[in-house]
């Protein structure tokens, strides 16, 4: 064996169609393979094979515990408790020797209700909060779950809008509350992300085809999180505005309008692995522009506080185009496999 991971076999033909290759000795001992016992062969991308007994395919539970004090910081506990979530363990316990402030433990529990999708709280004591995983990869795909994701986060920029032309302040707090669950969605399949990238089984088993996939869909992930991000953005300068001018009203909307529909195709064009649609996109995006100018000229009507939080707005309309149109390009390079002739 040249090189660890590295050795040379010689293939072997019996019968008429039977070909025979041996196992490496150490690898067998390792694996603790024996006779009769099965392999299971997963073909790779690359057309190399991927060798694993049956005995060790099924996945394993991954428990942690994490220990804390009362002076641990909650949103500290917080992100410990993210960063195993999102590689993969399956049960998590939060632990303190003598017992938890009411602020770790209400912080906590409210983060794991409103932010983890397949989790659920197993314990709650003085001492202890632990919670399980209990949603399988296999039963939401990514594709599903991008989805739904990408749902959310338009009905955000069209609710955003009808809250800005009825300055409806209970709307608005109520887009801003929806954020939570593209956060939960966003988490969820950067775990599927995560296992897929080093199991090629699982790869295929939450909807994707190849491992880059998983970098097109991390950073898609990325562009629909922050198009959510602005959607609250919109509600929170809502909720600072004074009813604004009907005839400048119709023309953000429209300005609106145009920015999701940008990302909603973007999203089609995803789904449908649909090469021409991203690129036709990507031709049209510069129409925000348009809108943008038009708006420009009905701001001089506005009173000074309205111009300020109106500019935020037409920022954040502008960014949802934007990231619409790098989902068109990122669609672009998934499929461009697709366009040779």
């Amino acid at each position: 064996m040249s090189n660890r991971g590295e050795e040379s076999r010689k293939v072997q033909v019996t019968g008429k169609s039977t070909y025979i290759v041996s196992l490496p000795k150490k690898w067998v001992e390792a694996v603790k393979l024996g006779r009769g016992e099965q392999i299971e062969l997963i073909e790779q991308d690359d057309l190399s094979l991927l060798l694993m007994p049956k005995s060790v395919v099924k996945e394993k539970a991954k428990d942690v515990e994490i220990k804390i004090s009362p002076k641990d910081n909650p949103n500290s506990i917080i992100r410990r408790v993210i960063s195993f979530y999102l590689i993969g363990y399956n049960l998590i316990r939060v632990t303190t020797k003598d017992r938890f402030t009411p602020e770790q433990r209400e912080k906590l529990k409210d983060f794991i209700r409103k932010k983890l999708v397949g989790a659920e709280i197993i314990a709650d004591s003085k001492n202890e909060v632990a919670l399980q995983t209990l949603l399988n990869y296999s039963e939401l795909s990514v594709e599903n779950a991008l989805r739904r994701m990408s749902v959310i986060t338009t009905s955000m920029h069209r609710d955003a809008m009808v809250a800005l032309g009825e300055n409806d302040h209970e709307l608005a707090q109520t887009i801003i509350q929806t954020d939570d669950e593209v956060d939960r969605f966003s988490f969820y399949i950067i775990r599927l992300l995560k296992y897929a990238v080093g199991d090629s089984r699982i790869l295929k088993e939450i909807g994707l085809t190849t491992t880059r996939d998983c970098l097109g869909f991390r950073l898609i992930l990325k562009s629909v999180e922050r198009a959510a991000d602005h959607a609250t953005s919109i509600a929170r300068n809502i909720l600072t505005m004074k009813p604004i001018d009907s005839r400048l009203f119709k023309k953000v909307s429209e300005m609106s309008d145009f920015a999701i529909s940008i990302f909603d195709e973007s999203i089609n064009s995803l789904f449908a692995k649909d090469y021409k649609l991203a690129d036709e996109i990507l031709m049209r995006k510069e129409g925000i522009e348009t809108y943008d100018a038009e708006i420009s000229k009905d701001m001089a009507l506005a009173d000074t506080e309205t111009r300020s939080t109106l500019r935020l707005i037409r920022e954040s309309i502008r960014r949802l185009n934007e990231y619409g149109s790098d989902i068109a390009e990122i669609v672009l390079n998934l499929t461009a496999e697709s366009t040779k002739i």
